[in-house]
Formats: C-alpha cells, sequence, structure tokens
C-alpha cells in the first residue's frame, strides 16, 4: 500500500508525443500534484530525450529547468530516471517502487501483451491508446463519464482515445435529454507519426505511404467501437470515418445526429452551454461561438469543445455539431486525471 503521506510515484513507458506531453502537463499543474514522474523509458538517446523535452514544435519551450545527468533527466531539480529498454521484461518496475506504469508508446493493444507489464513487476497499468476488445483490459475510462466505475481492484486501464474523450460527453448528455436514433462522426485529425513526411514505403495501408502534409488522407478508425463501450444503448447506431489533414496538431469531430424527437440549434447549443458550466463534465467541455480556427484550440487541455456557432438541425430531427479538441493535450491532461483517480481509488481498496 503507498504511503499517503508522499506522491504517487509514476513511471512512464514510451516517451513519444504522448509521453511528453504527460510530464510536461504534470508539472504545468504546478504544486499541489498527487503525483510525480520518477522514471520513463524509451530507447531514443539522453540528449535526443532531454532536447525534445526542452523543447517542443507544437507546446514551445518546457517552462522550467531541464538537463540530464547519469542517467537522471532533470526536471527542475527532480530526478526521472531514464532507462532506455525494448521490452518489458528487461526492466525489473518492482524495484523502482512505483505505484503506476503508463504506458504511452501504444504498442501493447492485447491483455496478453499488456500483462507483461505486470508480470515484470508494475503494480498496475494505465494504457494511452483503446484495446483491441473491450475484454483486454479490467476497464476502459473517459474521465467525467465513467471514473467513478473504478474499484480500485483493477490492473490493467485503458484511457480510450482522444477522439472517444471528445464524443462521448457530447453524445452522452444529448442522448440523455433528446435521445439518439442514428450517429455518425467524421474526424479531421492532424497528421500522426504512421504517416511518412514524403511519399514513402511507410504502412500497410497504402494511404499512409503518402506524404502527411500534401495531402488529406482517409484512414481507418475505431471510434464507433470506442464509442459503443462506453455508451452501450447506442451500440449498433454509430458509423464514424477519420481523414488526417496536414496540421500539427488540434482536430475535430464532425457529428450528424438523428434524434429521437424535434429539437432545434438554440436547444441542443443550450444544453452543451449548460453541461459545460456545472457539473460532472464542467473544466472537461467547454462551449465557444466565436469565429476560431483550428490553432486557437492547441494546448487548451478540454477533452472537447463545442463551436456552438456551427450547430445546424435540418428536418428538425437531424443535427450537425463541429467540436474540436487537442489530440495530444488534452489526451495528456485526461492521462494525469485517470492515474490520479485510478490512485486514489486503489489506495481505499487495499
Amino acid at each position: 500500500m503507498p504511503d499517503t503521506h508522499r506522491p504517487y510515484r509514476i513511471a512512464l513507458n514510451g516517451y513519444g508525443r504522448i509521453g511528453r506531453c504527460v510530464l510536461r502537463a504534470l508539472h504545468e499543474r504546478g504544486a499541489g500534484s498527487a503525483i510525480e514522474i520518477v522514471a520513463l523509458n524509451d530507447l531514443a538517446d539522453q540528449a535526443s530525450i532531454e532536447y525534445l523535452t526542452r523543447f517542443d514544435s507544437t507546446h514551445g519551450r518546457f517552462p522550467g529547468e531541464v538537463k540530464v545527468a547519469g542517467d537522471c533527466l532533470h526536471i527542475n531539480g527532480d530526478c526521472v530516471k531514464v532507462l532506455r529498454q525494448s521490452t518489458p521484461e528487461a526492466i525489473d518496475w518492482a524495484a523502482l517502487d512505483i505505484d503506476l506504469l503508463i504506458e504511452c508508446s501504444g504498442q501493447y493493444t492485447t491483455r496478453a501483451q499488456a500483462e507483461r507489464f505486470l508480470h515484470a513487476g508494475a503494480p498496475r497499468v494505465l494504457l494511452s491508446q483503446p484495446m483491441a476488445s473491450a475484454a483486454d483490459v479490467d476497464a476502459t475510462i473517459v474521465y467525467g463519464i465513467n471514473q467513478l466505475q473504478l474499484s480500485g481492484r483493477e490492473r490493467l486501464v485503458s484511457n480510450a482515445s482522444c477522439t472517444t474523450n471528445c464524443g462521448v460527453p457530447l453524445l452522452k448528455v444529448l442522448n440523455q435529454a433528446i435521445g439518439l436514433e442514428q450517429v455518425s462522426i467524421t474526424t479531421l485529425h492532424s497528421a500522426m507519426n504512421d504517416q511518412p513526411v514524403i511519399d514513402a514505403y511507410h504502412h500497410e495501408d497504402l494511404r499512409r505511404t503518402r506524404s502527411a502534409f500534401q495531402s488529406m488522407v482517409p484512414v481507418s478508425t475505431g471510434l464507433a467501437r470506442g464509442i459503443e463501450r462506453l455508451l452501450p444503448e447506442l451500440h449498433g447506431r454509430i458509423q464514424a470515418k477519420a481523414i488526417r489533414v496536414p496540421t500539427l496538431n488540434v482536430s475535430c469531430l464532425d457529428i450528424t445526429l438523428q434524434t429521437a424527437r424535434d429539437t432545434t440549434a438554440a436547444e441542443v447549443n443550450q444544453l452543451l452551454r449548460a453541461a459545460s458550466v456545472s457539473g460532472a463534465l464542467k473544466g472537461l467541455l467547454d462551449y465557444t461561438e466565436l469565429p476560431h480556427a483550428s490553432c486557437d484550440f492547441n494546448h487548451d487541455a478540454h477533452s472537447a469543445i463545442v463551436d456552438g456557432s456551427q450547430t445546424r438541425v435540418s428536418g428538425p430531427r437531424l443535427v450537425n455539431l463541429l467540436a474540436w479538441f487537442d489530440n495530444e493535450w488534452g489526451f495528456a491532461n485526461r492521462m494525469l486525471d485517470v492515474a490520479e483517480h485510478f490512485l486514489a481509488v486503489s489506495t481505499k481498496s487495499v
């Protein structure tokens, strides 16, 4: 049982876009956090790890001191032990005295794969990706929606996806208030590292062999399946597709809904605006009607920002919505929220 007088000790496995954002988001939250990052594992050399922590093309300079000394990445004077191992078994996670491993590589998508960390001594794992099936984890959590379902006995928990974290709150609010018959979602998502900068033999999906910054590229998505895991009452009523667009960061969901009763754009906007200022989604959902472009939401920690100026209703049961989200920063902040809650209930259950 962790000492409740000290912060929870966290390790990161994978120090790419999400791993670095998780570390930075923790430090930007300032004093008072219940957790501290004490180790990270990534195959990159330490000079690159230091450099990419200090300087980020999307989120700017790190707001503090970063330097490497020995096997430590020093962040504002605190030592984060740097490991460089390619397999979970190569690290004695128990010896690090951690309370939670946050898996940010995205490479472990089945229970058998994720349990390798448990067998190697990690007490519990929070994964930064949706798993192949619901049975592959003990719980899939979207913070603000179902984190209270955690009992503390879980050992493998998924943080779902950035798109699921954006879409589920909106759909839950509207389904409860109006009722949803059918849902169709198009994700317009910023380029990712499974796409090349120039055409290259890069992926089994031939579209992803094309330059990320010269085309809009349709890609496969498991968003519909992910939403159904969180909102089973909508099972069989959701379709989704995704298009990668040539921007570095900030994505959006274009959502079309067939409602169970007549509604208006004013009613839909009022429901979402109200949910953003009170209740479980306060601080997670935001609402605006200003004439924004996507870059305005870079480094925005909300899970979703509804653009009420784009709400349309036709029929009067066909609703179209636009919701923005920083696919890196918002998701990293939700990982921290889930981590803190997961650890708090795990301590109580011991």
